[in-house]
């Protein structure tokens, strides 16, 4: 132990020496040394030339420069200490709170430019606005160089300003708003946190509403629309895509139109669309779609407007249609569906239609649309969602929580062109196309024999596949069938379809390669229980599904 006392003893004593010795000569280097670098300076400085003689002078004031310039720094530092500690404050708070104080204003001034940005969005703006100030809140004119350059804008926005600012009212009503113009006669400005709706309003006021057909029938309505798309739009479809279009219809209010590209998906629901004289909608999906947001907008609270969508004025507007309204979900699982289409999926499962309601805003407000009750949309029962779908590497699967409530439709081929004599636009309520679905379940319901038939392929899959049909799905099977029939299709034919793009598609989530035999097993059951020549795209699609692994 002694030995360690006495190693440890040198070692700090060594350490110690070292740093006495580094302090020393530091002193002398900025201090004591000035009087053996002036016995230096006074014996070369006589033999020096004129040039010699001024560099010497400036070497030492460079010299003397630097001790005086790290006392002036250790004075300064310490004067400034003294200064912030004589009030007694915490001043570690005092520049959080500064901070937190410049991050605000960085926050809002985003928050302005978006602001800006959609005020020149809607009213279709290009030019590159030089300038943003107050009035770029207040007013329906986008600022340019000679207006900004004029000092009109100025003018104007200094008072609007002040006004903000000095009004200090806690009331939302009375809270700044972005203008819309929500009336042809310019100088007509009227303060609206929906100006789209707005504008849907009064289109509404003296719209003048065709005369509906009444006296149509399903199977004339499907012909001729087939007929209208070739004539009018050079579009051509099957009468069979066309009739499980229609069922698809009657079943949900939900579609989803799948197959390869340039089959006809987006053309299908916007021709049919233009047949009854309704466009449709369509909204392109973008793969940052999360929410309901991205569909429905959301109300800015800075400058108390609602952001209002495509998709939501859509939604709106079926609200004063009597005839039926298609929106258009355009490479729809460009992004996760139950994600920004789940609030809709809930809503359209309530058995009551009055609950079809959608909250926006959480209250009323003085000026709000007319058909908005209590900030809230109502989902129109004339409307349907369309979705058009690609399966490939850039898209996500669609969950069995969508096919459930939905009904698949394929295009996979294009049909033949063919000449037709012009077809005219089709007129009908929504309500009448509704009394049509209801017609056909009263005129061709599903016969018993079929029935049994369907109770025996459901035993079959529950014992060798743990695979039932469910509620939802015999629902939408009694609702489909009878208009398929209606529409010029058969009783099988209907529901061979719903089988295999209803159930039979929930082996794609299954380990094939365990049950590969006892599909083949299924399809000889198929053949004996309805016959070799029926089920013909049940057996295809168990083919290629087989056929995979």
């Amino acid at each position: 132990m002694s030995e360690f006392l006495k190693f440890a003893f040198e070692v700090l004593s060594q350490v110690v020496y070292n740093i006495v010795t580094w302090l020393v000569a530091f002193v002398k280097v900025f201090i004591t040394g000035w009087g053996e670098y002036f016995v230096i300076f006074r014996t070369y400085f006589p033999t020096l030339s004129i040039a010699g003689k001024i560099l010497s002078v400036i070497l030492m004031v460079i010299l003397a420069a630097i001790p005086i310039g790290i006392i002036l720094l250790l004075i300064r530092r310490a004067i400034l200490n003294y200064q912030l500690k004589a009030d007694k404050s915490d001043n570690a708070a005092l520049y959080r709170e500064i901070g937190r104080l410049n991050k605000q204003v960085l926050d809002l001034m985003e928050e302005k430019n978006s602001i800006l940005a959609l005020k020149v969005n809607a009213m279709g703006g290009t030019e590159r606005i030089p300038y943003m100030g107050a009035s770029a809140l207040t007013d329906d004119v986008i600022p340019t160089v000679g207006n900004v350059t004029s000092g009109e804008a100025a003018a104007k926005a200094a008072p609007a300003a002040a006004s903000a600012i000095l009004s200090g009212s806690s009331d939302p009503k009375k809270a700044p708003v972005v203008r819309a113009v929500v009336s042809s006669d310019p100088g007509e400005k009227v303060e609206h946190r929906f100006p789209k709706l707005t504008l849907v309003d009064q289109k509404y006021a003296d719209f003048q509403y065709p005369q509906y057909n009444n006296d149509i029938t399903l199977e004339e309505f499907v012909e001729g629309y087939r007929l209208f798309a070739a004539s009018q739009m050079k579009l051509y479809y099957t009468p069979e895509i066309i009739r499980r279009f229609v069922a698809g219809m009657a079943s949900s209010k939900l579609l989803i139109l799948e197959g390869i590209s340039g089959t006809g998906k987006t053309s299908l629901p916007y021709s049919f669309s233009r047949y009854m004289e309704n466009p449709a909608t369509i909204v392109s999906v973008q793969p940052s779609y999360r929410d309901r947001t991205e569909i429905l907008g959301y109300f800015n609270e800075f400058s108390k407007r609602f952001n209002e969508t495509e998709f939501l004025r859509a939604l709106y507007e079926a609200n004063y249609r009597p005839d039926p309204t298609l929106i258009v979900l355009d490479e729809m699982n460009l992004a996760r569906i139950e994600y920004y289409f789940a609030e809709m999926l809930s809503v359209l499962e309530m058995p009551n239609e009055d609950e079809w309601v959608l909250d926006l805003v959480p209250t009323a407000w003085e000026g709000d649309p007319e058909k908005l009750d209590g900030g809230k949309i109502h989902v129109s029962t004339a409307t349907w969602f369309i979705g058009t779908a690609n399966n490939d590497d850039s898209t996500f699967t669609i969950t069995d929580k969508v096919y459930d409530r939905a009904m698949p439709i394929e295009l996979n081929e294009r049909a033949d062109a063919f000449e037709c004599e012009p077809q005219p636009h089709c007129d009908i309520t929504a309500e009448h196309l509704e009394y049509l679905f209801q017609k056909a379940k009263v005129e061709h319901p599903i016969s018993d024999d079929t029935l049994d038939k369907m109770q025996k392929l459901d035993n079959y899959l529950v014992t060798r596949f743990k695979l039932s049909f469910g509620n939802r799905i015999m629902k939408q099977m009694y609702d489909f069938i009878p208009v398929y029939v209606a529409c010029g299709g058969t009783e099988l034919g209907g529901m061979d379809y719903i089988i295999a793009r209803k159930v039979l598609k929930k082996f794609e989530s299954m380990n094939v390669t365990f049950v590969r035999d006892e599909i083949t097993g299924l399809i000889n059951y198929i053949d004996k229980t309805f016959g070799k020549a029926e089920m013909e795209d049940s057996k295809s699609y168990l083919r290629r599904i087989q056929n995979l692994y």
